[in-house]
């Protein structure tokens, strides 16, 4: 079993940045997908951004202002986001998927914006 450690969050007020990461309790192989996914209170888990062979996938909020990008010694996924927004308050997780199916969840780190 592979654990997945968010770190980064906090509380930013809004135009703010932030850069999350994502440590693996060890170097995860056959990864397929990784990405960040956020659960905003009373709503759904929706996902943020993915980055796989065939390129990133961004959700429409957050086109423009997040990136996520890989560390290819790690295999494991950052986010960057900037011009952060209240709406953007959740917890982000990471997500990494191996084939075969499995996929990996972090615990979680809070990402708080004020206005």
């Amino acid at each position: 079993q592979v654990q997945l450690v968010e770190s980064g969050g906090g509380l930013v007020q809004a135009g703010g940045s932030l850069r999350l990461s994502c440590a693996a309790s060890r170097k995860i192989f056959t990864i397929t997908a990784m990405g960040w996914y956020r659960q905003a209170p009373g709503k759904q888990r929706e996902m943020v951004a993915a980055i796989a062979s065939g390129g990133t996938n961004y959700a429409d909020s957050v086109k423009g202002r997040f990136t996520i990008s890989r560390d290819n010694a790690k295999n494991t996924p950052y986010l960057e986001m900037n011009s952060l927004k209240p709406e953007d308050t959740a917890v982000y997780y990471c997500v990494i998927a191996i084939m075969g199916g499995d996929t990996y969840w972090g615990q979680g780190t809070q990402v708080t914006v004020s206005s």
